[in-house]
This record gives C-alpha cells, sequence and structure tokens, in this order.
C-alpha cells in the first residue's frame, strides 16, 4: 500500500474504503470487514475509523447481511492508535477531532458483530474488539491497553468494557501495567468466546456467524439489544427491556415462521420481517 496522506475530515467522506476490504457475501449472509492497513500495523487512525464507521452502518443498511465479522491479518488485528499523529496535538485539537466520537457510530451497529482476532490487539485494538458483540481469537492473539506507557489512559472505552469482561481486579493491573495477556488468558477472564488456531480463526468466527445467521434477524436484533442493556442499568429497568423486546418478537413474520416449523418438526426459513 502506497503512502496515503492523512487527511482528517470533519464532515463524512464518500464511502470509497482505502484502508477497509470489505466483502457483503463472504458466505451466505455474513459479512467480513477487514482492517487493511499493513504498514501502519491497522493502527486506527481517524480515516480507518470513520471508514469502519461508515462500513458497518452501510451493511446494516443491507437486508441480504444479518451478520458482520471485523478482522484484521493474521499478524495483527490492529496496534493502536495512530501514536505519530497524537503525539502533535493538544488537548483541544484532540477535542476538535473527537475521534472518541466515532465509537459510538460503531456501538450502534445493530446486527451481530463478531471480532476474528489474530496476533496484536493493543490499545484501540483491544477496545475496537470490545466493541464486538463475540469475540474468536486465534491462539497468537494478544489483548491489552498500554496507553500507560505513553503517558496517557485509555479513551475508547478501555477502563469501562474490559472492567465489565474481566472484573475490576484484572483491569486494573492490565491499564495500571500496560502488561497484555494471551488469547488463552482473554478466554478464561471472559474476553474472548474462543481460541482457535491462527490457521482457523477465521473460518471459526464464520461458524459463529453462521450459526447466528440462521436465526431471526428480527429476534437476534432485539435480544441484542437487551444483553446490552444489562450492561447500561439496574436490573428492574433491564427486565422491563427485555419484556418488552420479548413481546415485540410475536409482531414479527419470523416468531410466527418459527413456531409453526417447530410444531411441524422442521427447519424454520426466516426472513428478517
Amino acid at each position: 500500500m502506497t503512502d496515503t496522506p492523512i487527511i482528517y475530515y470533519s464532515h463524512p467522506m464518500p464511502l470509497s474504503p482505502q484502508f477497509l476490504t470489505v466483502t457483503p457475501e463472504a458466505r451466505p449472509h455474513v459479512a467480513l470487514v477487514q482492517l487493511n492497513r499493513p504498514k501502519e500495523l491497522n493502527a486506527l487512525h481517524y480515516n480507518l475509523m470513520l471508514e469502519i464507521a461508515q462500513a458497518l452502518e452501510e451493511l446494516c443498511a443491507n437486508p441480504a447481511v444479518r451478520v458482520i465479522v471485523l478482522t484484521g491479518s493474521e499478524r495483527v488485528f490492529a496496534a493502536g492508535a495512530d501514536i505519530k499523529f497524537m503525539s502533535e496535538r493538544t488537548a483541544v485539537e484532540m477535542l476538535e477531532i473527537d475521534q472518541i466520537s466515532l465509537w459510538e457510530r460503531i456501538r450502534k451497529t445493530h446486527k451481530p458483530l463478531v471480532a476474528a482476532v489474530s496476533g496484536f490487539a493493543l490499545g484501540g485494538g483491544c477496545e475496537l474488539s470490545m466493541v464486538c458483540d463475540m469475540v474468536v481469537a486465534s491462539e497468537t492473539a494478544q489483548f491489552g491497553q498500554p496507553e500507560i506507557r505513553l503517558g496517557i489512559m485509555p479513551g475508547g472505552g478501555g477502563t469501562q468494557r474490559l472492567t465489565r469482561a474481566v472484573g475490576k481486579a484484572r483491569a486494573m493491573e492490565m491499564v495500571l501495567t500496560g502488561q497484555p495477556i494471551s488469547a488463552q488468558e482473554a478466554a478464561d477472564y471472559g474476553l474472548v468466546n474462543r481460541v482457535a488456531p491462527v490457521g482457523q480463526y477465521l473460518e471459526e468466527a464464520y461458524r459463529l456467524a453462521a450459526a447466528i445467521a440462521r436465526m431471526s434477524p428480527v429476534a437476534a436484533r432485539l435480544a441484542k439489544e437487551a444483553v446490552n442493556r444489562s450492561f447500561e442499568t439496574h436490573l428492574d429497568e433491564g427486565l422491563n427491556f427485555e419484556r418488552k423486546n420479548f413481546y415485540l418478537t410475536f409482531a414479527s413474520e419470523d416468531q410466527k415462521e418459527g413456531m409453526a416449523a417447530f410444531l411441524e418438526k422442521r427447519l424454520p426459513e426466516f426472513k428478517g420481517r
């Protein structure tokens, strides 16, 4: 890849990714978004984050896509933020660029999002994996928040999502020492769903995505919303939200098809309606 000058846009760019490869049908009903900035180890500068957000929004608007897999390369998922750029910025300039706001656009992806992680997932890379709903890791994957070694701290959700995933004590150690953890440790701590050999991790992510894609897209969206709400509110409000989404599934054609298929002892054919 050639060295492309980075212009930090204050308004949305046209969706013509320079740093992503987007495959809307990598598998039936499963899309693939692959970070493609190899020289910089997929460092998450503003334009790459914007392209990720836009690609996910485009795929969410595509009715043929039910699940999205987000990956990097076997060597690296994403090695962090663009340190060279950030080292020259003031607090006011960082506020004006407001790259952190792009994390919210990614977080609001309403279709199930599976991270397929191999190699380094550090800093923003670790945070990006945690924004996803599930993580499949290769045996070589390493997860960490090394920002403190640069005199800063995580800013893309690392202190919040990591604590919810692995608990206060482990999160505190990772954030305050900057020491990464292995894929197996991440799985043991609950940060990763499953670990696969390096040559199979992407296929394992596809298998997980395909299992979800066979389900009702309507029910999957509502269920994802309810699970996410459990991390954002107290139990009574979460149960009330879950109950309303449960009742809402009965307004879908998929609910009628799913129950009819069960009673007729056949596989359902969900349409996402």
